[in-house]
């Protein structure tokens, strides 16, 4: 972490210690908006000084708004100006952005944390921009709020990079979806349960004869050449014939033009999304080794390009954290349960999954692949195991387990710029 980061990391914990009921700080509630902004200014005591603030979302409005913010606090006789946001799509960052550069006090405000306090500031329901300057201000000078990262230009990048191949991967998916339910479900129903195991064969005959009384007319070889030109063995040509074989005794209905030009765009459409996700994950690896860190997080069992690039992305900088209980926060594999009344007592606490959903997705994956084909794992996770193993769905718990402390020995060794070592699994 640079010089200037680690500063702004030790101000806002000293921030949220000093904030609560303090006489000399200026609090701006800002309601982050596409066009222009609301602001609400006040002190940390409760003490409105200016309920109202538009501002454009143009560098004039943002200097405008750092003028009327400093005549404010000027007046006032107050000491230091906090800014709070709302993080709200991508609308917060060049404001938040300019104001750091400026060298302000930013801090985020949750957007759920923003909901549950609004019922409180006056027993109402009611949602306008005024009231949510005035919400987020209330809550940034109660100290509920959290620090404002601001990653290097790689991480961000990374980021961008991840976020766009998880679109891609999401339109992949849907598209795979509209061919089982859309077309084969209706014409060719027999065909779905091959689409997993030979989706090549699959996708050719969803391209050029989906019609099953047309497989039927056709003779096997020329099917064969058609779905399958480039043959790969015996196995490949027994399913093949297979699924010949099925179209002769097809429940499926007729298909038309209409259907034969949507599964041929459908194909291709996959087709291309795959190729744009290839192109993606090369860029990502190309931007990945620029970090020392890649190579240690790729040294660690079940860890593959994307799981290190994804953890490399979250954690960016493991000097902002500090300790493992804020980094398992961040993914949401911290422990909450409901303890109430006379059951306190047997509350079965569980993820809280407040965190990044694809970095536990992730994490989970590489548990399962380091505790089935990475011996040091292996044992580590049946001694997990050992005495519970009757447990209903023991394993699935101590799979998210073992992904808790995969995140935690990456942090680790990031800090430390070391390569895995097993003896990491038995460490506290």
């Amino acid at each position: 972490m640079n010089e200037t980061e680690l500063s702004r990391v030790r101000e806002f914990r000293q921030l949220k210690r000093a904030i609560q009921g303090s006489k000399t700080h200026l609090i701006v509630g800002i309601d982050v908006a596409k066009e222009r902004h609301h602001a609400f200014l006040g002190t940390a005591d409760g003490k409105t000084l200016l309920k109202k603030l538009i501002f454009d979302n143009t560098s004039a409005g943002f200097s405008e708004l750092l003028a009327r913010a400093e005549e404010v606090r000027a007046q006032n006789g107050l000491s230091d100006t906090v800014f709070g946001l709302e993080p709200t799509s991508n609308y917060h960052k060049p404001l938040g952005r300019y104001l750091i550069d400026k060298g302000c006090h930013v801090v985020l405000v949750g957007g759920k944390a923003v909901k549950n306090n609004r019922e409180l500031l006056d027993e109402r329901w009611d949602k306008h921009d005024t009231k949510d300057a005035a919400n987020i201000a209330d809550l940034a000078s109660r100290g509920k709020c959290f620090y404002y990262d601001t990653p290097s230009r790689e991480i961000e990048e990374l980021r961008d990079l991840l976020s766009l191949r998880a679109r891609l991967k999401k339109e992949e998916h849907s598209l795979n979806l509209r061919i089982r339910n859309n077309l084969l479900a209706k014409h060719f129903p027999e065909l779905d349960s091959f689409y997993s195991a030979c989706e090549r064969e699959t996708l050719a005959i969803v391209r050029w004869c989906l019609d099953p009384q047309k497989i039927a007319a056709m003779p096997f070889d020329q099917f064969f050449k058609l779905v399958a030109p480039n043959a790969r063995g015996i196995a490949q040509k027994l399913r093949v014939q297979k699924i010949h074989r099925l179209a002769h005794e097809s429940i499926g209905c007729a298909v038309g033009c209409a259907v034969e030009l949507q599964g041929a765009l459908l194909v291709e459409k996959i087709k291309q999304v795959r190729e744009q996700i290839s192109e993606v994950e090369q860029a990502t690896q190309q931007l990945c080794v620029q970090f020392p860190e890649y190579e240690y997080l790729l040294s660690i069992p079940g860890f593959g390009p994307y799981v290190a690039s994804k953890v490399l992305a979250t954690i960016a900088d493991p000097w902002r954290f500090e300790s493992a209980k804020q980094v398992i926060r961040t993914a949401g594999y911290d422990l909450c349960a409901e303890r109430s009344g006379k059951r306190s007592d047997q509350a079965v606490p569980v993820i809280s999954k407040k965190g990044n959903s694809q970095l536990r997705y992730a994490l989970y994956q590489a548990a399962m692949v380091a505790s089935t084909r990475h011996r040091f794992f292996i044992a580590y996770f049946a001694r997990m195991l050992r005495g519970r193993e009757r447990e209903r769905g023991i394993r699935t718990k101590m799979r998210v387990k073992l992904a808790a402390k995969l995140l935690v020995i990456a942090w680790t060794l990031m800090k430390k710029g070391e390569s895995f070592n097993p003896e990491y699994l038995y460490l506290q």
